[in-house]
């Protein structure tokens, strides 16, 4: 075997390992178009500057979001629901769009515009409207990420919740998008970004979408909807503290993953030069060795020779004895 095809078969090894340390989305990374790439950091950059020139030298965008925020902030249900009762026959629109900018920017809390709309149009229509306008935003979650890349999806949903779905991926493949609609401590957005930044196709990622995000739509519609007052309020309280528990569970799972993953590296790199390979090249000649393999073989043979040199010695031994 030459220099060249020893190299050749280190690289290859290099490359093995490399995939073996990778994460889920780097190997199942979505398909791109050429060019595209290095386009997006321009293009994100651009949409943000659109976006803060609107904000802040447009009055009537500027007001409207301030005072959404508030309410929203506020974590109050009555005052959300104050809030898009001051749009009138326009509220089931304010709502929608809140439902959508929720889905694609984690702070703001879906469950109160949930709760919100039980209230105010009825279980079963608010149910409707809340789970509708939720399938809007994990579309444009989904595309986002698939346009922009991870970078913009980290940006917008969080790194660290992006690693913790990045497990439920790896855990559960395929299934995962029903999966994680069905458990309601799973974030929303961040399953649909990071769907978005694999092979997946949108249509199969929309049904399940659907059918995992209708019952729990269902029973916070209709539980928001019987609920008032302090039982509300506990209510809600008890869907934070257990989103917190949730939250700490997925930073302590990604710090253990973390660790071992940084072993696996470090054994990885230990044990790979030293594996034995034999190649027969097209000729049919014998199998040759790398450098690597010729050594390790010469360790293993020199206890044999020793051991055959003393028992050559012995015999000698022996046979001079008769001699005598």
């Amino acid at each position: 075997m030459n220099k060249e095809e020893v190299k050749s078969l280190r690289k290859e090894k290099e490359k093995e390992k490399e995939r073996k340390t990778m994460t889920y989305s780097e190997k199942n990374a979505a398909p791109e178009e050429k060019g595209f790439k290095r386009s997006r950091p321009y293009i994100m950059l651009g949409m943000i500057v659109v976006v803060l020139l609107i904000y802040f030298f447009v009055p009537s965008v500027n007001q409207a979001v301030k005072r959404m925020l508030t309410p929203l902030s506020s974590g109050r249900v009555d005052a959300v629901i104050e809030y898009l009762r001051s749009y009138q026959g326009y509220a089931a629109l304010v709502s929608a769009a809140l439902m959508v900018l929720s889905s694609v920017l984690a702070p703001i809390p879906a469950f109160l515009i949930t709760l919100s709309n039980s209230v105010i149009f009825g279980w079963w229509k608010g149910a409707l409207l809340s789970w509708s306008s939720a399938m809007l935003g994990a579309a444009l979650c989904f595309w986002i990420a698939r346009w922009l890349g991870r970078n913009a999806a980290e940006k917008l949903a969080g790194q660290t919740v992006l690693r913790g779905v990045e497990e439920y991926f790896e855990k559960y493949g395929s299934k995962t998008i029903l999966i994680c609609r069905l458990l309601p401590f799973v974030s929303f957005d961040a399953v649909s970004y990071f769907a978005g930044l694999t092979p997946m196709k949108f249509w199969p990622f929309f049904l399940a979408t659907g059918l995992g995000q209708m019952p729990a739509t269902l029973v916070y519609s209709y539980v928001g909807g019987q609920l008032s007052g302090g039982a509300q309020k506990l209510f809600i309280g008890l869907l934070t503290l257990f989103a917190l528990a949730i939250f700490v569970t997925i930073l302590r799972g990604l710090w253990q993953a973390g660790n071992r993953r940084d072993k696996a590296k470090a054994t990885s790199a230990a044990v790979g030069e030293v594996n034995i390979v034999n190649k027969t090249n097209a000729h049919g000649e014998a199998p040759a060795h790398t450098e690597i393999d010729l050594a390790m073989r010469d360790a293993a043979a020199k206890p044999a020779h020793n051991e055959a040199a003393a028992n050559a010695e012995i015999s000698l031994r022996d046979k001079s004895d008769e001699q005598r």
